[in-house]
């Protein structure tokens, strides 16, 4: 018998991404791998999440650090074997826990022997495997599409005489997904790792895997300002989020339909009535199209508060939300709203309707790491004006105050802050007023209480000055959630007076057991859960 919908795994539980790269090294090379990552599954037991999303481990130039790969069913030798790969699934398994890999059917490195085959001559079986087209007038590129990365997403092929598309890099050559071989190749390498018993793929760029088949010029942004990226002069109107994508997800989705409770986690950079679009006819799409809205807004009650009830009232009948506040694209949580409003965050995120995906050491407090030029790994810095540079957010995790953070006994392939010694798992362990430990209670209420997990979401009208909602359950306790997302202290206002609960967790442990009601004040970066009286 199926499982009820609300059982569902993915539904109920809490992901935790892990930027293979830097959770921890086992060998010394300075480079985090796939047996570092299985000696740490006890913390995350620990920590209380059920499910690890691992950044791509295949083999790969590295061009991108892994999102260029040139084998879909391997393992590169940096991270491991595949033998390593399913110790770790058996011992995330054996931990009640889910496995999810990084799946990038958009791109392959131009080393995979597809692109070696395809690039070798114009009539190449694997010609069409790829996007490939003459010049234009004058020996121009095809269109006026623009890299992400800066420049034309056109590459001259001189062997050839045409030029190949790349929305990234241009050792990133686009696979052509219109093409059913290719769909067909990428549903192998999906089964491939699904029969090895992984339970679930988050889909990179997922927006971008079908492209205008005209290939017309993008319009020009009539918004653009000269300090945002040079690909953002023009809209990207023809060369993402085209119609014909969503065949491409619901084929991915009928796959992992043939397996029990596997899930499908979509990147998506986009507005929300475009995101939930993802969800596809009768949720037969992605199971959680990505939600980045507190990635990208400014840290105010306002914006926040709209963005919320915009999502919820967008989201298709059916179609469960999902909320991520940190992750390997963006700057890290802290550093874009700060360090007094972490618990504040914590309390956002996990309790919120819907599955919230947490980024490695964001529990700890991790903080953006300033990275000289010349120490610079990530391509996008490199390569773009302004120092986009995604370095920062990747550094090693912090695990103890020893050398290195205890994440490597050799040289760390990016450098730590000076503040791991006082910042890192050991020492917010023994510390019961840490930030870990604050998570770690969160989550443990989360996962005991029904309203909390699984129940509705009804905002809650003040003055404008508080984040202030209520979770509410079938035949449960309900919740009431009043956050102040200022560094001034505020009084609650609700529109109904009779709303009052008494706290049962607060990021300042004076309150527990305290009356929450209408006048209380909230301190300044102060979050309130309180259990609701009956009204």
């Amino acid at each position: 018998m199926a499982k009820a919908t609300q059982d569902l795994w993915w539904k109920s539980g809490i992901i935790y991404e892990v930027y293979a790269r830097s959770f921890q090294d086992s060998n010394g090379d300075g480079i985090g791998d796939i047996r570092g990552l299985i000696q740490r599954l006890d913390y995350l037991q620990w920590l209380g999440v059920n499910a690890v999303w691992l950044t791509p481990v295949y083999p790969s130039p590295m061009k991108d650090l892994g999102y260029d790969i040139s084998d879909y069913t391997g393992i590169d030798p940096v991270f491991g074997k595949l033998n390593d790969f399913e110790e770790l699934l058996n011992e995330v398994h054996s931990r009640g826990m889910k496995l999810v890999v990084d799946f990038i059917p958009n791109h392959s490195s131009d080393h995979h022997p597809w692109f070696q085959e395809s690039r070798s001559s114009k009539d190449n079986p694997k010609r069409n495997w790829y996007i490939w087209k003459d010049a234009g007038p004058d020996g121009a590129e095809p269109n006026n599409w623009l890299s992400v990365l800066g420049g034309p997403a056109w590459a001259w092929d001189k062997h050839t005489g045409q030029y190949y598309y790349h929305t990234f890099l241009k050792e990133q050559p686009e696979l052509n997904l219109r093409n059913p071989d290719v769909l067909k190749a990428m549903l192998e390498a999906m089964r491939f790792w699904l029969d090895k018993g992984v339970d679930g793929f988050r889909v990179d760029v997922m927006w971008y895997l079908i492209k205008d088949e005209k290939f017309r010029d993008n319009p020009v942004n009539p918004d653009y300002k000269p300090d945002m990226p040079s690909s953002e002069q023009l809209i990207q109107a023809y060369s993402s989020n085209q119609p014909g994508v969503h065949d491409i997800v619901r084929q991915f989705r009928k796959l992992l339909d043939e397996y029990s409770e596997k899930v499908m986690i979509g990147e998506l950079y986009l507005s929300i009535n475009k995101i939930v679009d993802y969800y596809g006819a009768n949720n037969g799409g992605a199971h959680l199209p990505g939600n980045h809205q507190l990635l990208l807004l400014p840290w105010e009650v306002k914006k926040v508060a709209a963005a919320i009830d915009k999502y919820e009232a967008a989201l298709p009948d059916g179609a469960w939300p999902n909320w991520v506040i940190g992750n390997h694209d963006q700057p890290r949580v802290l550093s874009r709203i700060g360090r007094g409003q972490a618990k504040v965050a914590a309390m956002l995120l996990l309790s919120l309707r819907g599955t919230p995906i947490m980024y490695y050491g964001d529990e700890i407090g991790m903080e953006n790491v300033e990275i000289p030029r010349e120490e610079q790994k990530d391509p996008q810095g490199l390569l773009m004006e302004n120092n986009k540079s995604r370095d920062p957010q990747r550094t090693p995790m912090q695990w103890d105050a020893s050398e290195n953070a205890g994440f490597t006994t050799g040289k760390p392939w990016l450098r730590l802050p000076k503040s791991f010694e006082q910042q890192n798992v050991e020492a917010q362990k023994k510390d019961p007023h840490s930030l870990l430990n604050f998570y770690r209670q969160l989550i443990q209420l989360r996962q005991k209480e029904p309203a909390l997990m699984m129940g509705d979401y009804y905002p809650v009208l003040t003055d404008g000055k508080l984040l202030a909602y209520i979770r509410r359950g079938k035949g449960s306790t309900s919740f009431l959630l009043v956050l102040n997302m200022t560094d001034k202290a505020v009084d609650f206002k609700p529109k109904d007076r009779g709303i009052r609960g008494r706290v049962v967790l607060s990021t300042n442990r004076d309150w527990e057991e305290q009356e929450l009601e209408t006048g209380s004040r909230l301190e300044a970066n102060e979050g309130v859960l309180a259990r609701l009286a009956d009204t």
